[in-house]
């Protein structure tokens, strides 16, 4: 890991901050979560081991979390998907003790660098949108059962369910106190989801949210922040019937079997990170990371069952995990590699082909989860907080799926013709049916709709005379499919200027500037929450008012107030 300037000198990492992070796991190494399927439900059990932080410096009290417990869910979240078919409801609760989630551990906050915190923030909020995914997309709807109090990002958790069922206890609560206690926002999209997803009234939302002891009882069923209040003696049966009821709605198969997602392949050096299809070459002296996808070889699966026998190594499943993996570890554990050079090797037509199957299976259960893995992992790119270049060479594949990855792209290179002693094949890219409508982005348009904002004519007359078809550079910059398209005299040159200029601009200003420009048009729930995280929370996280020596972070739990400066910016 590239360590943050005021602790380089040390060699260690804030107290916070893990020393490396994976975000590979499996229910039988969870130390967190407990995940039972009782088909057609499955209920995600959460019971802490405080002595199981996946950074030295904090205990885990009181069910709170950090980003070891949030890995497991992520996990638990993906392999309910792919490995249950038959579960249609999952129901998250707590494992006993009053308190179902404390939320973020504080110390864990108080002592990581702020790069990992508004990180840490964003992959939660990753983690809650698939779970959203999943109940709007994938007939594997969750519930919330609250069997103790749930605070911050515990409430924040379940708002990312359907629906949220509180213990009629008299002391449980729900709260959002990060404003009154911690001087910062709550971070996982709580005060979003509460006015745009559950409607909470405006005013409402106001007091709760500075109200550090919650809201129980009545009072939170009418003011819409749960569902329903039910006793404990009928609490676990009312959860489970709430459950079933919502199960029988879900389009999943009621028998057969999922795929098993197997472990990845992954090999990291100092250089760079190896694995079947992906690849990323470091370049830590220019700020830079290489990533390569390399398309399907051989014949691919034709139909479901062949996808199901093939299971995770399916190219078009197994490509898009290597890629997801290999983003979590770049934002995590480089930091300092701020651009993203997109690449992609392989047969354009092998490409289509699979496309092809997916867009003609897009109903089948296991088909549209690798689909809406694609749009979950290329949204993660997009909300890296990476500059990416597209470079489409001759020997690329940039087709249909892997077409978005261009799009996705703060800008695309296109070589017309080809390079000395190189591929004699001249780049050429192609447009699918993926491109149209299968894999939006968090503004809910397609990459697309987006590029060609308020334009509906250009992507109609794509979709019509350029979908199936292969193009060369001038045709794709003629219709606006890429920014530049040198010749072989110039590609070399052009493409380096363009990265070294990057590389010399401020990466505080990159960000804003790239997130301002990528979510064009309309906002859904989705891009306001990252909109304000990456604005709001990224400023608020580095205030002395939370952070500084006598910030809340820094004095929650000591029995001193936080002392804060009265000015408003």
């Amino acid at each position: 890991m590239t360590l943050p300037a005021h602790v380089a000198a040390t060699n260690q990492p804030p107290p916070g901050d893990p020393a490396g992070v994976t975000f590979e796991t499996a229910p039988d190494r969870y130390r967190h979560w407990k995940l039972v399927v009782e088909r057609p439900l499955a209920f995600l059990v959460l019971r802490v081991d405080e002595a199981a932080g996946l950074a030295p410096g904090y205990v885990l009290k009181r069910n709170s979390y950090d980003l070891g417990v949030d890995i497991e869910l992520y996990d638990a979240v993906q392999r309910l998907r792919f490995e249950h078919p038959e579960v249609g409801a999952v129901v998250i609760t707590g494992g006993g003790g009053g308190v179902f989630c404390a939320g973020a551990n504080i110390p864990m906050l108080a002592g990581s660098s702020h790069g990992f915190k508004v990180n840490f923030c964003k992959f939660t909020n990753e983690t809650r949108n698939a779970i959203e995914d999943a109940s709007r997309h994938s007939g594997q709807r969750y519930i919330a059962a609250l069997n103790g109090t749930a605070s911050g990002g515990g409430y924040e958790l379940a708002l990312a369910t359907e629906r949220i069922i509180l213990v009629d206890d008299g002391s449980s609560v729900v709260s959002l106190p990060e404003v009154p206690l911690l001087a910062v926002l709550p971070g996982t999209g709580g005060l979003t989801r509460l006015v745009d997803k559950r409607r909470v009234r405006r005013d409402r939302a106001d007091v709760f949210a500075t109200r550090s002891e919650g809201i129980r009882g009545q009072t939170a069923v009418a003011w819409g922040l749960v569902d329903e209040l039910v006793p404990r003696s009928r609490f676990e049966q009312v959860a489970r019937e709430s459950a079933l009821a919502v199960s029988a709605r879900s389009d999943r198969p009621r028998a057969g079997s999922g795929i098993v997602l197997t472990p990845l392949a992954r090999t990291v050096s100092s250089a760079a990170i190896h694995y079947r299809h992906v690849r990323a070459d470091l370049d830590r002296a220019r700020g830079l990371a290489t990533i390569s996808v390399r398309g399907p070889e051989g014949a691919q699966p034709a139909d479901p069952p062949a996808i199901e026998r093939e299971g995770a190594a399916c190219w078009s499943l197994a490509a898009a995990r290597e890629l997801d993996d290999l983003l979590l570890h770049l934002r995590f554990s480089e930091p300092e590699l701020g651009i993203l050079v997109l690449r992609t090797e392989g047969d354009p037509v092998a490409v289509a082909q699979a496309d092809e199957v997916l867009l003609a299976h897009a109903d089948h259960w296991l088909v549209r989860e690798i689909i809406l893995y694609w749009k979950r992992t290329l949204s993660r790119l997009e909300l890296s907080s990476r500059s990416a270049f597209a470079l489409i060479e001759p020997g690329s594949c940039f087709v249909g799926t892997l077409f978005e990855l261009a799009l996705a792209a703060d800008r695309g290179y296109m070589l017309d013709g080809t390079l000395e002693d190189g591929e004699p094949r001249p780049a050429q890219v192609c447009l699918t049916g993926m491109n149209f409508g299968p894999l939006p982005m968090s503004n809910g348009l397609t990459r697309l709709e987006s590029r060609f904002l308020g334009q509906p004519e250009r992507v109609e007359t794509l979709r019509r005379d350029g979908t199936g078809r292969l193009l060369g550079a001038r045709e794709a910059l003629d219709r606006g499919l890429v920014t530049f398209a040198p010749d072989d005299i110039d590609w070399q040159d052009e493409v380096r200027l363009a990265l070294e200029e990057r590389a010399s601009f401020s990466p505080d200003a990159l960000t804003g500037m790239e997130a301002s420009l990528r979510f064009c048009g309309p906002e859904t729930t989705e891009s306001k929450i990252f909109a304000r995280l990456s604005a709001w929370q990224n400023w608020i996280f580095q205030r002395p008012n939370a952070v500084g020596e006598e910030g809340a972070l820094r004095r929650y739990g000591s029995g001193k107030r936080a002392t804060f400066d009265r000015r408003r910016a």
